[in-house]
């Protein structure tokens, strides 16, 4: 699915981080690797070279763990450059780091290179927001999913590329709405009941990512999405979540603040969004 994958690049240390999961799934995928800076206007010439520098040392580790990668410096808006780089190169999947903006302000504002991305290309993002920077080679990952998936072929490949790559466990995680019933409150299900709930789209992304020999767990629980995917991952500490851009529009998105928005705030390890390509 992924042939190419590019690498928004620039001088803060979050970007070099998300350009290691990047190479770490083009090994896994066997795709190619493109990493990109582009120097803004205003932009110093100092700390354009630190992005440089940051994209040749990616470039190297990577050819020596035998992946084709290939670095590109450009100047301009980092939005259109990279959108034109995506065009003319075909690529697949691009990457792109957060920053503390990104945190305090919600996905769908504009503002930083990260945010405009996550809306602004065709192809897949991975908006990578670190938390740990020494938790970068993941054993235990949380994969938080919906009631409804939209294009599960490629979050459950996405899913299973990243697991690969670093040789770690996958647990699927879902919470459901409480269960209540009129006079009587909550009403508490058995772990069997619980598990006859799982959504089938939930069921359809399991029986993908078995397709890829993917070793994995799952576990359903009521609640709020955000705050429990938050305590989950901390509570049994997670080096890793996976979720997926909200699918909401976007007047829906401004009445009501999305899980993901939460969990991006709120996570206690680094965190990928993967937004599937159009």
């Amino acid at each position: 699915m992924y042939r190419k994958i590019l690498s928004a690049v620039n001088e803060h240390v979050n970007s070099e981080v998300a350009g290691r999961y990047a190479k770490h799934l083009a090994r896994a995928a066997g795709a190619k690797l493109i990493l990109c800076s582009v120097r803004e206007p205003g932009q110093t010439e100092s700390s354009f070279e630190i992005a440089r520098e940051t994209a040749r040392r990616l470039q190297h580790t990577a050819r020596e763990l035998g992946i084709e990668a290939d670095c590109r410096f450009e100047t301009g808006d980092p939005i259109e450059r990279i959108r034109a780089i995506v065009l003319a190169e075909g690529i697949d999947l691009v990457f792109t780091a957060t920053r503390r903006e990104d945190v305090k302000h919600r996905l769908i504002k504009g503002g930083t290179t990260a945010r405009r991305l996550l809306p602004g290309l065709s192809c897949s993002v991975a908006l990578v927001r670190v938390v740990h920077m020494g938790r970068i080679h993941p054993r235990e990952i949380l994969v938080a999913v919906k009631d409804r998936i939209d294009s599960i072929p490629e979050r459950a490949e996405f899913t299973a590329l990243l697991a690969k790559a670093f040789e770690a466990k996958v647990h699927l995680f879902h919470v459901t709405k409480p269960v209540t019933r009129f006079f009587h409150g909550e009403t508490h299900l058995t772990p069997v009941e619980w598990e006859e709930k799982v959504p089938p789209d939930m069921s359809r992304f399991i029986s993908h990512l078995d397709s890829f020999g993917v070793e994995h767990e799952k576990r359903l629980l009521p609640g709020k999405a955000g705050r429990n995917i938050a305590v989950e991952a901390a509570s049994r500490r997670r080096d890793l979540i996976i979720m997926g851009a909200s699918g909401r529009g976007v007047i829906d998105q401004l009445l009501r603040r999305a899980p993901v928005e939460e969990v991006l705030r709120d996570t206690p390890c680094n965190l990928i969004i993967l937004k599937p390509g159009k």
